[in-house]
């Protein structure tokens, strides 16, 4: 079975005003476009093109089928989102029980947990770069980047606090750090911090941190006095080419800095914010779930299986990411796992199973209910599907 779906971008602030426009081939609406949904998340349940309009979660439920354990997106950022960490499994279930208990209403801007799950997430670059900053970085190279920058005195203080003590490791010294930053009592670090990355004495230059600054000063200019700032300064830079993938597991700190990528994530809504953003912050909470640990930001290389076939395989039970370079001349047959969801990116991709059949172009998707599906055409399709339990 194929059920051909779509649904309308999302206009968060944070989002691009042009690339899902150019991906879909159409003017741009003149508002920022930041995601379309496809799947059948209670908050944004896609549409299903045959007429009736009926939400992808009444439809799957009308033919037996269980709720999708992943949500794919297209996901297009014009600037920062906020920096966030998902719970895990064990810490979301703890914490929907605890605010059931306490009768937080789960609509509430306060609420922290909306459901019991975990909310890992995959993105893979489809603009030629994609930025994101993603996990801690050692703090040697922190301290460098501090010294990098004038000497306000918000910054040596910064610095200072960033020195290990006693018996602190890295992770110790971050957690401290943050947590000290975040509560609000440390605007002075903020506000030097960003005459530092804005000032006329600013030299990206020389620095050798020419790009880590060129992020975190647009980041000074779009969130003037928010503690986040400091926050994005002890993280990795990641700047993902077309077709590289980055994951975000349980506890890491991520934000999306700009360009356009294929998101897939656990089906769920649990967020812990950590700065640049009106929303609620619940710090306690944050530095109760977050990873504070450093290294390398978490790069996913794409396993190529079959010829135009590749896989991401970010090792969740949740879901399986595959990108296919459809051609005429050599049609790609894929086993699945579950009920799976194709999304068209470039080109016109032909979608075949269960003898049917649609086509698809860019910025539009078919739920495939069989255990294979054969895609070709000339064009590239991503396949979101349950991953391997």
């Amino acid at each position: 079975m194929l059920i051909p779906i779509s649904n309308s971008a999302r206009d968060y602030a944070w989002g691009s005003d042009t690339l899902i426009a150019e991906l879909q081939g159409r003017e741009p609406s003149g508002t920022p476009e930041a995601e379309i949904w496809f799947g059948d998340h209670p908050g944004s349940p896609s549409r299903v093109d045959d007429g009736t309009g009926r939400p992808l979660d009444r439809a799957l439920a009308e033919v037996g089928v269980e709720p999708l354990p992943y949500l794919l997106k297209l996901l297009a950022a014009g600037m920062s989102l906020s920096i966030q960490a998902h719970p895990s499994r064990d810490q979301a279930a703890e914490g929907f029980a605890r605010e059931e208990q306490a009768g937080v209403p789960r609509d509430a801007a306060e609420r922290l947990y909306k459901d019991e799950n975990h909310k890992p997430e995959i993105i893979v670059a489809l603009s030629e770069r994609f930025r994101a900053l993603v996990g801690l970085r050692p703090l040697a190279e922190t301290r460098r980047l501090l010294s990098s920058l004038p000497g306000r005195p918000g910054v040596r203080a910064l610095a200072a606090a960033l020195d290990e003590v006693d018996d602190e490791d890295d992770a110790a010294v971050l957690h401290r750090v943050m947590g000290w930053v975040l509560s609000g009592e440390a605007t002075e670090v903020v506000d030097d911090l960003a005459a530092a990355l804005t000032g006329a004495d600013a030299d990206d230059a020389t620095s050798g941190f020419a790009a880590e600054r060129a992020v975190l000063r647009r980041i000074a200019e779009q969130f003037p006095a928010d503690p986040g700032l400091v926050v994005a300064t002890l993280m990795n830079l990641v700047e993902l080419s077309r077709g590289e993938a980055l994951f975000a597991p349980a506890g890491v700190l991520h934000a999306y800095q700009d360009g356009l990528g294929v998101e897939l994530m656990a089906a769920s809504d649990n967020v812990l914010r950590g700065g640049l953003t009106p929303k609620h912050i619940d710090v306690p909470e944050l530095m109760r779930i977050v990873d504070t640990g450093t290294g390398p930001a978490p790069i996913v290389e794409p396993d190529e299986i079959a010829p135009g076939v590749f896989s991401y395989d970010a090792g969740v039970p949740d879901f399986r990411l595959v990108r296919v370079e459809a051609t005429f001349e050599a049609v790609a047959e894929m086993p699945l796992t579950g009920p799976a969801i194709v999304l068209a990116t470039t080109g016109d991709v032909v979608v075949e199973a269960g003898g049917d059949r649609v086509e698809l172009v860019p910025g539009t998707a078919a739920v495939v209910i069989a255990a294979s599906v054969a895609i070709g055409g000339a064009g590239e399709a991503f396949v979101a599907q349950p991953g391997r339990r």
